[in-house]
């Protein structure tokens, strides 16, 4: 069971709900991934498309938990904004108090990476509102310790740019993440974010000991969605249960499967 603040979850994956070439591929996308947590753009997503429908028509809200997203925003005055108006629509739906938020805040519509000054503003002014703040950064080790000390109730380091689907480019980068937000506090969430392309690279998150990963434009943008989900589905229980199993040490040279000195009999 993964909790992040009053949230628990029994999927560790977080796909989010934009980018889909329809409405029924992203909702048959959510239902095979095995999702219980999806994230919603406030900002950059259109709730109706041309034909008048709205996005939260195809998304069960009994099913799955709604994580609104400040994506697209460059300060944290817009982000703290995106964020308040997040909580707003979730209280329209019947969801009162879920004071959450999927915090971003860019530096630049380039590269689409976090402002590290802007994350940290953000992210004290929305916790001292009473929200519960899962943080985008960079797999900066010294910054997600700085936003976590913030008050941030999971810290999101990217495995590389957003939409990029490059995979994990820093694994070592990450692996530290985690060291500096576990000390003292094993079950704090790192959720990796960003970057991934395949279920591979989903394995490689969890194998490095995150807690979960988000992704969107891996599964939104493949050329079968539907296939995409499934496989990232079952790559992040692999991966964590690889990472619990313990893998062997690596060793420069064979070690036999059956050595002379574990012969019955000897």
């Amino acid at each position: 069971m993964l909790k992040i603040g009053t949230h628990q979850f029994e999927s560790r994956l977080f796909v989010g709900t934009g980018k889909y070439s329809s409405y029924e591929i992203m909702q048959q996308s959510l239902d095979i991934s095995g999702a219980e947590c999806i994230t919603v753009a406030v900002r950059r997503e259109r709730l109706f498309d041309k034909e008048g429908r709205s996005l939260l028509d195809f998304i069960d809200t009994k099913r799955y938990t709604i994580l609104p997203n400040t994506a697209g925003c460059f300060s944290a005055e817009e982000a703290v904004r995106v964020a308040r108006l997040g909580r707003e629509i979730l209280d329209q739906m019947g969801n009162p108090g879920k004071n959450w938020v999927k915090l971003e805040c860019l530096g630049d519509a380039k590269t689409l990476l976090p402002d590290p000054i802007e994350t940290v503003k953000a992210t004290e002014i929305l916790v001292k509102e009473g929200f519960e703040v899962l943080v985008y950064t960079t797999d900066d080790p010294l910054v997600a310790k700085r936003l976590k000390n913030c008050g941030a109730a999971a810290v999101m380091p990217a495995g590389s740019p957003i939409g990029s689907g490059q995979g994990i480019l820093n694994p070592n980068a990450i692996r530290i993440c985690m060291e500096y937000l576990k000390e003292n506090d094993p079950d704090y969430p790192v959720i990796v974010d960003a970057g991934v392309g395949s279920a591979s690279d989903v394995a490689a998150a969890m194998e490095l000991g995150a807690d979960g990963v988000l992704l969107n434009t891996a599964i939104a943008h493949a050329k079968d969605p539907a296939a995409m989900a499934k496989a990232m589905r079952y790559a992040c229980e692999a991966g964590y249960l690889s990472f619990r199993g313990g893998r062997i040490p690596k060793k420069l040279y064979a070690a036999a499967s059956s050595p002379m000195e574990d012969r019955v009999g000897r």
